[in-house]
């Protein structure tokens, strides 16, 4: 089987609206976490969101106004990632070039307006009680949930196969973890994979705060309100944004000359089959064992885990145990955080945007910290790297662990690529 490089990274988070901002950000802790406006917040106090740090259809052609704001981002990341890459339009070999997506809740923006305006125009006289059905002849196309492989196939011409992964939490990290398959088994040279998710809608805000999963409002400072692996944590903030890597056989990349930024090397996903959103340790374990089988590596051998790290109660606790279980001894030497301290949870995209943080970490031997950490939970017993960076650190392979409701668990593993 042919080892499979990632060869392009793109990004448009809360951090910033490309790889090196973000990444940046990152590194310094610096949240974009805040106060939820009005609007979003829906008559409910309180309600904390991490919105992208630019708007993505500047960075986009005007074509593309009309389309949902999750396929927007989507687009925004493919094109720096394509360009990083240095692959162009409609590649010679594009019926072996796949798109692979991962997304929790497409069309969000689009479903949300849309009910809006049926509601607001049902309520009036005759005559908009008559308009009420009348919705924009693409609403479909618009919030399906395949829209944004869709917009990227048809922008660059890509015709190989691809898929739409809806695996909440997880969409994008087992978007990933097949595509790399589909390379390694011969199915495609290529793939681009992306993450996206748009979900600051008043109807999302809503539904996800019923769930109790949301963070509270830190008193002194609301961008410090996202503590994983603290005492005080009270669970996660809601963001939005794409990521995207580019990825090809070793061949491929070879022949034509291009940049390495890391070898994806191992991919593992399992099902709890215990409960709709407790995690269970036995299957987030399962899925890290099965990755490092597929990239033949010793647990030992990992120098950094970017965790799921959701700042849940139960959450934080399970995975820190399934690492601790997974890396035995070997976890006294491992760094471990969560990103999501400063760029919240950006559910279907976060797997993808996790990965390149933490291919990045693997380029420059920065590793991310986890912000806010000043009380450790002491249930939760691994070098969580708190409050500040650490640079000059010897990585050769980095784990990003990805846990989502429904017990769907996928792990990833990128390593320093051979020359």
């Amino acid at each position: 089987m042919t080892s499979v490089l990632a060869t392009g990274l793109g990004m448009i988070s809360p951090l910033g609206a490309d790889c090196k901002t973000s990444f940046a950000a990152a590194l310094a802790g610096q949240s974009a976490i805040r106060r939820a406006s009005a609007e979003l917040s829906a008559g409910l106090p309180d309600l904390l969101m991490a919105p992208a740090a630019a708007e993505p259809l500047p960075l986009l052609e005007s074509g593309y106004a009309g389309s949902d704001r999750a396929a927007q981002f989507a687009l925004a990341a493919a094109q720096e990632a394509m360009a990083d890459a240095g692959i162009s339009q409609a590649p010679a070999d594009a019926g072996r070039f796949g798109v692979f997506v991962g997304v929790g809740f497409g069309g969000a923006h689009t479903l949300d307006a849309m009910y809006a305006r049926y509601c607001a125009t049902l309520g009036g006289d005759e005559n908009n009680r008559r308009r009420a059905a009348v919705v924009h002849p693409l609403s479909v196309p618009r919030m399906m949930a395949n829209a944004p492989g869709a917009l990227i196939s048809l922008r660059y011409g890509l015709r190989g196969m691809g898929n739409t992964y809806s695996v909440a939490c997880a969409s994008s990290a087992i978007a990933a973890g097949e595509a790399m398959r589909a390379i390694r088994h011969g199915y495609l040279d290529a793939a681009l994979v992306v993450g996206t998710e748009a979900m600051l809608t008043p109807g999302s805000m809503v539904a996800w705060n019923a769930l109790r999963v949301m963070a509270r409002v830190h008193a002194v400072d609301p961008a410090a309100s996202c503590r994983p692996f603290d005492r005080a944590r009270s669970g996660f903030v809601l963001g939005e944004g794409a990521a995207a890597l580019v990825l090809e056989s070793r061949v491929r990349a070879e022949r034509r000359g291009a940049r390495a930024r890391a070898e994806l090397a191992g991919y593992g996903a399992s099902a709890d089959a215990g409960h709709l959103t407790q995690p269970a340790q036995a299957g987030q374990a399962a899925a890290m064992r099965q990755a490092l089988a597929q990239a033949d590596m010793e647990p030992g051998q990992i120098q950094y885990v970017n965790a799921h790290g959701t700042a849940t109660e139960v959450g934080d606790v399970v995975e820190s145990q399934a690492i601790a279980e997974v890396f035995g001894s070997a976890s006294r030497q491992l760094a471990v955080s969560s990103t999501k301290a400063v760029h919240g949870h950006l559910i279907g995209a976060a797997g993808a945007l996790e990965l390149a943080l933490a291919i990045m970490a693997l380029e420059s031997g920065s590793i991310p910290p986890t912000a806010h950490l000043l009380d450790p939970d002491p249930r939760c017993t691994l070098d969580y790297v708190p409050l500040e960076a650490r640079h000059g650190c010897r990585i050769e392979a980095v784990m990003s662990n990805s846990f989502a409701f429904g017990g769907s668990n996928a792990c990833l593993i990128a390593r320093r690529a051979e020359p």
